[in-house]
């Protein structure tokens, strides 16, 4: 049976939502919208999932699919814009030379195909951004993390992934063993238009884009958009501390936290573009 809430929004847009506890993810559609739970419901729902991460994504996306709900990303989209292998091909050339593996390798492996320094994350998400699992200046340092990114727990599920280290423009860096926080920014995009932008590094000291500087930025954001070509893709996107914009990564929007976007705004403008294709398609 299905556990999650499934709402309409606004007599728009269909949720499928459950709190996860994490603040920078949750948000209570029936405090802030217009909210039906509809009984009978129709046969056939389209459905935006906003439950946290499937650990199997394609095994829900079925189960759902029993039930006459289809999420907005099949399982092939939500691996395309969720995993870097899905989406780095389709955007070499607007983010760091990346390259992955099915196991932690070598340091040999690393200089040879990236050099040093280097960043590391898993597949869909770094450990925690602990800064001692991410970054390596070279083999030594690498090698002296290794038996921690072996038994870490988030990294040990996921495929290894080595990019090559650009420096970003610093923010702050008020934790010893945190990512430092770097001039970037969350984008939201709903059927390749943006719905939302934010700072990503929303807890700590605040810090906002120019004209000139959020121009750039969003179109490098919608040009990855246009080229992963899913219905729900987060982009973030950041400032070298030489001047250029690069996409950090892409993300599922089902499973991405807001960071600093602000959720009902963010929610609005996605019914809004509903109820304008609506339109659009009737007359």
């Amino acid at each position: 049976m299905l556990d999650d809430e499934l709402i309409q929004v606004e007599n728009t847009l269909w949720v499928l939502a459950a709190p996860t506890g994490l603040r920078v993810y949750d948000f209570d559609f029936n405090l802030f919208l217009n909210c039906k739970h509809p009984w009978p419901r129709p046969n056939a729902i389209r459905a935006v999932a906003r439950v946290g991460v499937y650990n199997d994504y394609e095994r829900r996306f079925n189960e759902l699919a029993r039930e006459g709900i289809t999420l907005v990303h099949s399982p092939e989209d939500h691996a395309r814009c969720s995993e870097l292998p899905g989406w780095y091909p389709l955007l070499r050339d607007l983010t760091p030379k990346s390259v992955w593996f099915s196991q932690i390798p070598t340091a040999g492996e690393i200089g040879a195909v990236i050099g040093w320094p280097m960043f590391l994350k898993g597949q869909r998400q770094t450990s925690r951004h602990r800064r001692s699992l991410s970054i390596f200046d070279g083999p030594e340092s690498f090698q002296n993390a290794m038996e921690s990114i072996k038994g870490d727990t988030i990294l040990n599920w996921q495929g290894i992934v080595c990019r090559q280290y650009v420096p970003l423009r610093p923010v702050e860096d008020p934790i010893p063993d945190r990512i430092p926080s770097s001039f970037e920014f969350r984008t939201f995009w709903w059927r390749g238009r943006l719905v939302g932008c934010g700072r990503y590094w929303w807890e700590g000291r605040d810090y906002k884009m120019e004209a000139a500087e959020q121009k750039e930025a969003i179109e490098i954001a919608g040009e990855a958009a246009r080229r992963v070509a899913v219905q729900f893709l987060v982009v973030d996107v950041a400032q070298t501390k030489l001047g250029q914009w690069i996409v950090i990564e892409c993300n599922d929007g089902q499973e991405s936290g807001y960071a600093g976007v602000p959720p009902l705004a963010m929610w609005q403008r996605v019914v809004a573009v509903e109820n304008e294709i609506a339109l659009n398609a009737s007359i």
